[in-house]
């Protein structure tokens, strides 16, 4: 009976090395999704509950930030394979009323928000896991075990032996096919759950490499000039670096398809928002500007298949612009460094004590945007984890000079954002 084991064996470990590679980004089955969206004038998330079977339900709520109540959000999830859409209205407030909506299918599907005469459209994947092919080893092992042992019995009561030593020696194969299986199987990734981004294999002959080029960026406005306290929409048109076709393959990233920062070129003004999809390739959301001058824009985003990108472009508000002036404290709290001066290329803790326990947004208890006096460089950081009341930041400016910097959590039912500068020194020997 050695033999026999031996091949049975050697069949499950083939079977297992075999098995399917590992889930590309964000196909997690289960796992909730959460979008930032800056719409109707509120800063909201929307999340997606994981769901385990389909048809069956889809769970969607709206978290509020700022306000911490915002107008009714319409929702409609589209089947993009079939077209079958439903509809829910959801209620935005600090915790999320979650409404269901009834899928039909695994696979890609959008979500259109409505809201105060804006829309967006999320795309996003229905995902349930399915059986992978070590559950059926194990479970098949262990019937065709329990089948032949069975019969191994009732052939030795017959006082048939031969026979019954065969079914015994098949049945103890089987046990050993699934005892591997569970022992060699936690080892290895999990195949892509149903209704996933099909994998390509990018070692076959012919196949596409891996990775995508950087998108470019056009940032416009409409009106083309605003004025100052008048509402513009800010717009961002993204195209392929190779191929010129609009970019429609972001994905989550910190809880967002993109995060936009919006400075004054004096820094008096900041906004960090998250803008809508309204359409492949195309980003929008709406903004009011109290002054006139030059606007910088600094986009974070990221592709399938690709790393984190930072692009940026400019606007102009009409009027004379003022003079350009480094931003002042304006919340009374002052940011401890540590180095106090801090030095260039070098590693800086920057702690604000805060006062309160902040709320999660964007996966982070809080954020770090830091700016060049000339808007060359941008840099944004998370809070490294420390308890309440207070945030703490590690961060290497990259050279000497004036930086512009907003630290920024949540708490209660509004986003807190406070602006400091620091002069950084030149390195020394």
């Amino acid at each position: 009976m050695i033999r026999p084991l031996r091949v049975l064996c050697l069949v499950a470990v083939l079977l297992l090395a075999g098995a399917a590679p590992a889930a590309a980004h964000n196909v997690t089955a289960g796992a909730d999704l959460r979008f930032a969206q800056t719409i109707a004038g509120a800063e909201l998330t929307v999340v997606i509950k994981g769901t385990s079977r389909v048809p069956g339900p889809l769970l969607i709520g709206v978290i509020a930030y700022e306000p911490a109540t915002g107008p009714p959000v319409g929702l409609e999830v589209r089947s993009v394979e079939d077209g079958h859409k439903v509809t829910a209205t959801a209620q935005p407030s600090a915790t999320p009323r979650y409404v269901k909506l009834p899928v039909e299918r695994t696979g890609p599907h959008e979500l259109r928000l409505t809201a105060g005469g804006e829309v967006a459209v999320l795309p996003f994947r229905v995902l349930v896991d399915r059986g992978s092919a070590g559950e059926f080893l194990i479970y098949g092992g262990l019937l065709v075990a329990g089948l032949l042992l069975v019969g191994g019995l009732l052939t030795g009561a017959l006082s048939r032996r031969t026979p019954a030593m065969l079914l015994a020696g098949g049945a103890a194969a089987a046990v050993t096919v699934a005892a591997m299986v569970v022992v060699f199987e936690p080892a290895l990734p999990p195949p892509p759950p149903d209704g996933a981004v099909p994998t390509v294999d990018t070692r076959a002959v012919g196949a596409p490499a891996a990775g995508r080029p950087f998108a470019r960026g056009r940032v416009t406005t409409l009106p083309a000039s605003p004025a100052p306290g008048e509402e513009f929409t800010l717009r961002l048109d993204l195209t392929d670096g190779s191929t010129g076709h609009p970019v429609d393959d972001l994905v989550l990233h910190h809880e967002a398809l993109a995060h936009l920062v919006v400075t004054s070129e004096d820094g008096a003004y900041f906004r960090h928002l998250h803008p809508l999809r309204t359409a492949p390739g195309r980003l929008e959301v709406r903004l009011r500007a109290d002054r006139p001058g030059r606007f910088l824009a600094y986009a974070e985003l990221e592709r399938e298949d690709s790393g984190g990108q930072l692009l940026d472009g400019a606007f102009r508000v009409a009027g004379h612009a003022p003079a350009v002036l480094p931003t002042p404290p304006a919340t009374g709290i002052t940011p401890v460094l540590r180095p106090s001066v801090p030095v260039a290329g070098r590693p800086t803790a920057i702690e604000v004590g805060i006062g309160v326990t902040p709320r999660q947004w964007l996966g982070m208890s809080g954020h770090l945007i830091v700016r060049s006096q000339d808007g060359t460089f941008f840099g944004h950081v998370h809070e490294m984890g420390v308890p309440a009341p207070r945030l703490r930041f590690t961060f290497s400016f990259p050279a000497p000079g004036r930086y512009l910097a907003w630290a920024q959590y949540a708490a209660g039912d509004r986003i807190v954002t406070v602006p400091f500068t620091v002069e950084v020194a030149e390195a020394l020997g």
